[in-house]
C-alpha cells in the first residue's frame, strides 16, 4: 500500500481526535485526498499510527464541515467542488454579507462593537503566529458577531445553513499565502464603516471581503488541478 498521509505527532497537547482531524482536512485541502476519493478507515489509521476510533470522529466531523459526504450503504468520501459550486455559494454568500454588514451598521451595539474590536486583535495576534486553525476559529466568530447584530434571526438562520461549505471555503481561502494579513486589513475596514453607521460603506467592504475571498479560493483550485493532477467536479 503506498502511504501517503504521515503518522501523527503527539508531541501536541490537543486530544488526538483533534490532531487526526487536522491531519485529514489538511490532506483534503492540500489534495492529497482527492474529491470523490473513499474514505477507508483502516487504511488511514494505518497510514497516520492510530486507531479506527479518532479517524471514525475525525471523518464525522469533517462531514460537518462539508469536507466528506456520507454515501449509504458505501461509506464516506471527499466532497467534490466544481468550479460552479464555488461561484454558486459565493454569490450567495457576497449578497447576504452585504446585507448583514448594512443591518449591522443601523443595529450594532456598543457592546458588540467593542466584542468586534477585541475579536480583531485576536486575529492579529493569529496572523502573526501564522496559527491557521486559531484564525479560522476567530474569523468565524468575528462573523458570527457580525450577523447577530443585524438582529434578525432569519437572515442568520439563512447565513448558517451555508455554514458547511462557507467553513471549507473559509479554510482553503485563508490558508493561501499572504491572505491572513489581507483578510486583517478587510475586516478592520468593515469595524470602522459599521462603527462610523456607514451602511453602503459596510456593504460595499462586505461584499468586497468575500469577493476578494471567491477569487482566492478560484486560483487555488486552478493550480491544484493544473499543478497536481487536482480535478474537482465540473
Amino acid at each position: 500500500m503506498e502511504r501517503r498521509l504521515i503518522p501523527v505527532s503527539l508531541d501536541n497537547y490537543k486530544p488526538l481526535r483533534e490532531i487526526v482531524f487536522e491531519a485529514l482536512r489538511e490532506a483534503i485541502i492540500n489534495g492529497t485526498l482527492e474529491p470523490g476519493e473513499r474514505l477507508m478507515e483502516i487504511q488511514l489509521a494505518e497510514e497516520m499510527g492510530v486507531s479506527r476510533t479518532p479517524v471514525r470522529e475525525a471523518i464525522r466531523k469533517l462531514e460537518l464541515e462539508g469536507f466528506v459526504v456520507m454515501v449509504p450503504r458505501k461509506g464516506a468520501y471527499v466532497a467534490g467542488l466544481s468550479m460552479k459550486d464555488i461561484a454558486d455559494v459565493f454569490e450567495i454568500r457576497t449578497a447576504l454579507e452585504s446585507l448583514a454588514a448594512g443591518l449591522a451598521a443601523e443595529r450594532i451595539t456598543e457592546e458588540e462593537l467593542e466584542n468586534l474590536e477585541r475579536l480583531l486583535v485576536k486575529i492579529g495576534e493569529c496572523v502573526q503566529a501564522n496559527d491557521l486553525d486559531k484564525l479560522i476559529e476567530v474569523d468565524t466568530e468575528f462573523h458570527d458577531v457580525l450577523f447577530k447584530a443585524t438582529r434578525n434571526e432569519r437572515l442568520v438562520q439563512i447565513i448558517s445553513n451555508l455554514r458547511e461549505q462557507i467553513q471549507r471555503f473559509r479554510t482553503t481561502s485563508l490558508a493561501s499565502p499572504g491572505r491572513m494579513k489581507y483578510a486583517l486589513e478587510e475586516h478592520k475596514k468593515i469595524v470602522e464603516a459599521v462603527s462610523e453607521r456607514n451602511v453602503e460603506l459596510a456593504q460595499k467592504l462586505a461584499a468586497e471581503h468575500i469577493e476578494n475571498a471567491e477569487n482566492i479560493m478560484l486560483n487555488v483550485l486552478r493550480e491544484k488541478r493544473e499543478g497536481k493532477g487536482f480535478k474537482p467536479a465540473e
